[in-house]
């Protein structure tokens, strides 16, 4: 099912933007962010988030954003915003002029990862796929829309009922870009069932 971007919800919303009924265009502000304590033990939460929402256990959200980084830390992608301390999100983060980031962050209960490979910085487009099984979650990433590559599996422990995900776009240095979005879609849950070890019996 395609996602009518005109019936998603901000938090947040940027200065600047544009909302047709299949993309999104968004110009970042300067020091904007998402992330929690970890490592650095500053907290930051006023990136604009823009979602759709639901209370299916089992589905694939999927959406495209091309972008014009420029300078450190630029970023876009998919997001997972359930409240300022239980989060997740998927990007291209800009590095220098040799090398971009593709990395994931999973914030939960107030502290935050970020596990990501370098890319180069011709790169300037991508999807990103979001699923869901219940409480567990699986991100992956494509260049073509065809073959998704798995970035992480992970846990969220206050998604238990509905869910609110979408797409986000922020600068946390001074600076500011256009990131555009688009094929936003929701499908069956691409992230099939685990057929190997039988789980413990609690």
């Amino acid at each position: 099912m395609k996602i009518n971007a005109e019936s998603m919800v901000w938090t947040r919303p940027p200065k600047e933007y544009r909302i047709a009924e299949n993309h999104v265009e968004i110009i970042t502000e300067p020091f904007t962010d998402l992330w929690q304590r970890t490592y650095y033990h500053f907290r930051n939460d006023n990136a604009p988030v823009l979602q759709t929402g639901t209370d299916e256990k089992f589905f694939s959200f999927t959406v495209k954003t091309e972008f014009a980084t420029k300078t450190r830390y630029d970023q876009s992608g998919i997001v997972m915003y359930l409240d300022s301390e239980n989060w997740l999100k998927a990007a291209i983060e800009y590095e220098n002029d040799q090398l971009q980031r593709l990395g994931s962050v999973v914030t939960n209960n107030g502290y935050s990862d970020w596990a990501s490979v370098d890319i180069d910085t011709t790169v300037n487009s991508v999807w990103f796929r979001l699923s869901r099984r219940e409480n567990d979650f699986c991100i992956e990433n494509s260049f073509d829309c065809k073959r998704f590559h798995q970035m992480r599996i992970c846990h969220m422990f206050n998604a238990i009922n509905s869910v609110r995900f979408g797409i986000y776009a922020c600068s946390p240095e001074n600076s500011s870009f256009k990131a555009l979005f688009s094929d936003m879609e929701i499908t069956e849950c691409k992230w099939l069932p685990h057929n190997g070890q039988a789980p413990n019996k609690e």
